[in-house]
């Protein structure tokens, strides 16, 4: 064992489950965030949790709103997946650009995309500023799933978007990278 960089310990680490958190902003438009970050904190009840950065403009979303939908993208929808995560939705529709198809929540006001895996509707309970990021904590008020489409997207340390499935199945060779 040796010690190593932190951006080569993320790499060995991976590859992490990258999901799509869509939010509101503050004049009410849909946007989605891009994110390895984030963990279940509570089974019972269920709450997660997600980290997101202070100059973001998810932040400023989530600030105002307090509540998102934890979307876990399918392979198919790698292209719009990785745009939201590298591009800011404060001067462009990134669900538009993405050709992400988005449907009413059940419980909260941000939509869910329709082509995820899994969706969970989160109302946010409490926030803890950490360093450069904002960890929001909520309660799971909601959940739904496409279990015809079991394969979602995880990240190579931010660099590359792989799919792999519940049933094991792996595609190594999205052409979404950055």
């Amino acid at each position: 064992m040796q010690t190593i960089e932190r951006n080569q310990a993320f790499e060995l680490a991976s590859p992490f489950p990258y999901v799509l958190a869509t939010v509101l902003t503050p004049d009410g438009r849909p946007n989605a965030i891009g994110l390895g970050w984030w963990t279940f904190t509570s089974w019972e009840p269920l709450h997660l949790a997600i980290s997101v950065g202070h100059k973001k403009f998810s932040h400023e979303c989530l600030e105002h709103s307090g509540e998102f939908v934890l979307n876990f993208p399918s392979a198919g929808m790698a292209r719009g997946a990785w745009l939201c995560g590298t591009k800011s939705g404060r001067g462009m529709d990134k669900l538009v650009e993405g050709d992400l198809a988005t449907l009413p929540s059940t419980v909260v006001k941000p939509p869910t995309l329709a082509d995820a895996t899994v969706a969970y509707e989160v109302k946010v309970h409490t926030k803890v500023p950490t360093g450069d990021h904002t960890l929001y904590l909520g309660e799971v008020v909601a959940i739904r799933g496409n279990p015809e489409l079991p394969a979602h997207l995880y990240s190579i340390h931010y660099k590359r978007l792989i799919a792999l499935g519940a049933d094991g199945s792996a595609d190594w060779d999205l052409t979404h990278r950055g």
